[in-house]
């Protein structure tokens, strides 16, 4: 059973992590609502989205460690998974993703609502990551000056065993996602296509993600690669296409100060 790095305030026991997923969440929901009004998108929608969000969300973080091997004997059972599995962030954002198509339709909603969640999701990104730099391994050793020693009670972290200096990869993904709610901050008034920006932040993180794996701590399986790798490649591959096509048909001229094409 996993270890739950927590604070004590008088009788109350927070658990680090959850506390900046709490805050993170609490951010991504103001943000939302600020875009939101703004877009004059306060409506049965946009809380259709956030319901389907927020509870796709939660199953697929905490589902997101159930097929760890190809073997599926190896893997734990849905509700071992549940209670002490790892919980992803790439399994929370498919999560949400199918959890707000699976919730629109439902509802009969045909809107996008991408464009309203992406900055939000960035910044609520990078507050919880702190939880994750303050209670879990932090990256491969390094020599860089830059390099963070951890506790060594920190689970699946040999390095902090040792008192390796370590990256600070959960710093590097704290670094992107402030960047890139700064740039789809100053995106929105240039790229007026319905969910475009949403495209860009998955497409943006995709890349980022799958680069800041080779110095995170995540164990590697075949060729080198660790498994939210290897979940990535497909999805790169898709995004490529995806922006390459939005490129061609000028979604983005506005921001690139290119002329559009007359047609």
């Amino acid at each position: 059973m996993r270890v739950v790095p927590q604070w004590r305030i008088g009788p109350l026991v927070l658990p680090v992590h959850g506390v900046f997923v709490a805050l993170g969440v609490l951010a991504a929901a103001v943000v939302f609502i600020a875009e939101a009004r703004r877009r004059g998108a306060v409506n049965e929608q946009s809380l259709v989205a956030v319901t389907g969000a927020l509870a796709g969300g939660a199953i697929g973080m905490r589902l997101s460690g159930w097929a760890e091997h190809l073997d599926l004997r190896l893997n734990p059972t849905l509700l071992q998974a549940w209670e002490f599995g790892s919980r992803s962030i790439l399994g929370g954002l498919c999560g949400a993703y199918l959890g707000v198509l699976i919730a629109k339709r439902l509802g009969g909603h045909t809107g996008k609502t991408g464009d309203l969640f992406a900055p939000a999701v960035a910044l609520g990104m990078a507050i919880g990551r702190l939880g994750c730099h303050l209670t879990e391994a932090p990256g491969r050793p390094t020599t860089l000056p830059w390099g963070i020693h951890a506790p060594a009670g920190t689970p699946k972290c040999p390095g902090c065993l040792t008192g390796a200096a370590m990256h600070p990869s959960f710093l590097y993904e704290i670094a992107f996602q402030l960047a890139a709610f700064a740039a789809l901050l100053w995106l929105r008034h240039r790229i007026g296509r319905p969910g475009e920006l949403f495209v860009l932040y998955v497409a943006g993180y995709a890349v980022f993600r799958f680069f800041v794996e080779f110095v995170r701590a995540n164990e590697t399986v075949w060729l080198g690669l660790t498994r939210p790798q290897w979940f990535l490649l497909p999805w790169l591959l898709l995004v490529g296409v995806r922006l390459g096509l939005g490129y061609r048909r000028g979604y983005y001229d506005a921001a690139l100060r290119r002329e559009a094409v007359a047609t």
